[in-house]
């Protein structure tokens, strides 16, 4: 519940906030529980309950202002449990790698804890290719065959469907995965993803235009985007064949509405909802279904755009290496959703930045293929270190039935745009044998020393055990959009000789 006498507004992130009682040295209230995870309650958390999942070497790295996050997170109205994954970094408001669960009846369903890239998240696909094919020159040959069938930065557009109608982009984002087969046919198993649609209410109408415009998103189903998304070629340790990963979102479409219905909110309560991070809507609020609506619809999205890359990679991995790719799972990590707990009861579950883990015998699963295993849980690593395919156990219920959705990150972008060296980055990642992109020029807000050890961070699940490792994933070629360099791609690329250095 919300504490009594304090105001969200004082709490939000800015430097003008409201000075917190325990700021200084809140690390020493954290107190090892025994079960895998540090508890903690101080004057500013107050009676809810906070759980972080981190070893002592991560607790003791954090971030100190990382704090003030934390409690804005206990601070929604009934608000039930806070959980701190492994790969908890800084966020806007509240934590990356943080699941917050409200009262379903009475309490908020906010909007910073799912934030800007409604329902963004993994897919994970395999084949028995062995990986010593991916030769540096079918590596260049891959990343090429992919960048021709899908789009990459924020500008990116779809290749596969074009500009859609208004009509027929209202049908697939109320009928999801369902629809998309229905109409266009799938070489995917709709069954290997975590949701095929979440339900959208017939009368909710898409706010198109206003500050957000969420129409953006009409033309763009199928392309990448930019920041940490990514399409990954992959060695699976365990089997030694080649994998692919995906991360992307909902695109302009998420990205507007989260927009659109922030405004909302800030004209409900213009003197506490000053940010995103701190918008929320509670029951009596006019808005409230809508936005469930909106992260249905942008969930939606996300999870077609995950699969139709699946299908457009597939025809890369199909012309480059002459086999088929099998999914293994497409999830979600930016979402509420309804969920009952055996501890907390019916709750709203968000995950910002933090991934679903239903072990076996699960009410959820029931009837699914996953129904005895769980279901698999996909957590990357930067793009120089492991990612992993993960299948949860029954002490996920500790967590919320949650753990992170990958390494986090350690330096902000501008800090590692800064101190990390391109030459020295770009050599490094060429000893490793990891191709990016077609040039070998790794973007240095995304290099691996910006990010957590996935090893580290994949300690603190296993020892809670909340999950047990399946696959374990090394980066063999990554494609990534980089803005400033798009123009001036296509001239860069031509004539280059795939024996060069950063081949």
């Amino acid at each position: 519940m919300t504490k009594p006498g304090i105001d969200l507004s004082q709490l939000k992130s800015g430097a003008k906030s409201k000075t917190l009682a325990d700021q200084a040295n809140w690390k020493a209230f954290a107190v090892a529980s025994g079960y895998g995870y540090f508890t903690l309650q101080t004057q500013d958390t107050g009676d809810v309950p906070v759980r972080m999942f981190l070893t002592e070497g991560l607790l003791a790295s954090a971030e100190d202002n990382l704090y003030r996050q934390i409690v804005n997170a206990t601070r929604f109205p009934g608000v039930k449990l806070v959980v701190i994954t492994p790969d908890v970094h800084y966020g806007y408001g509240v934590p990356v790698g943080c699941v917050i669960l409200t009262d379903a009846e009475n309490g908020a369903v906010a909007m910073g804890p799912v934030g800007y890239d409604i329902g963004c998240g993994m897919m994970s696909a395999r084949s028995e290719v062995a990986a010593d094919k991916a030769t540096p020159d079918q590596k260049l040959k891959f990343n090429r065959a992919v960048m021709e069938r899908v789009q990459m930065g924020s500008g990116g557009k779809s290749e596969r469907l074009g500009s859609l109608s208004h009509a027929e982009f209202n049908n697939l984002v109320r009928g999801g995965a369902e629809y998309y087969v229905e109409k266009y046919g799938a070489v995917f198993d709709r069954s290997r993803a975590e949701r095929h649609r979440i339900p959208v209410d017939d009368e909710w109408e898409i706010p198109l235009g206003g500050k957000g415009r969420p129409e953006r998103g009409m033309d763009q189903l199928g392309s990448l985007g930019g920041g940490n998304h990514f399409i990954e070629l992959q060695r699976s340790e365990m089997t030694g064949t080649l994998f692919v990963q995906v991360h992307t979102g909902s695109r302009g479409f998420g990205h507007g509405l989260a927009t659109n219905y922030f405004e909302l909110a800030r004209e409900e309560r213009p003197n506490s909802v000053t940010d995103i991070d701190l918008g929320y809507f509670t029951p009596e609020s006019c808005h409230y279904r809508d936005y469930l609506n909106a992260v249905a619809a942008g969930g939606n999205y996300a999870i077609l755009n995950r699969l139709i890359i699946f299908e457009q990679v597939a025809e890369a991995f199909r012309e480059v290496f002459r086999a088929d790719l099998e999914l293994i799972y497409e999830i979600s990590h930016n979402l509420v959703q309804k969920e009952r707990h055996p501890e907390f009861g019916d709750v709203w579950v968000h995950r910002k930045g933090a991934t679903r883990a239903f072990p076996g015998g699960h009410p959820s699963l029931k009837g699914t293929y996953w129904e005895e295993s769980g279901h698999p849980v996909l957590i990357p690593g930067s793009n120089k270190d492991y990612s992993y395919i993960l299948r949860p156990l029954e002490g996920a219920v500790k967590s919320a039935f949650s753990v992170n959705h990958g390494a986090g990150r350690k330096l902000s972008r501008g800090q590692a745009t800064r101190t990390l060296s391109q030459r020295h980055v770009d050599d490094q990642y060429a000893a490793a044998g990891i191709l990016v992109n077609l040039d070998g020029r790794v973007p240095l807000d995304e290099a691996a020393p910006a990010y957590k050890s996935s090893e580290e961070v994949l300690r603190a699940v296993t020892e809670a055990g909340l999950a047990e490792v399946e696959h374990q994933l090394w980066p063999l070629a990554s494609l990534k959009g980089v803005e400033e360099r798009k123009r001036d791609r296509k001239r860069r690329d031509k004539g280059r000789n795939p024996t060069e250095k950063h081949y």
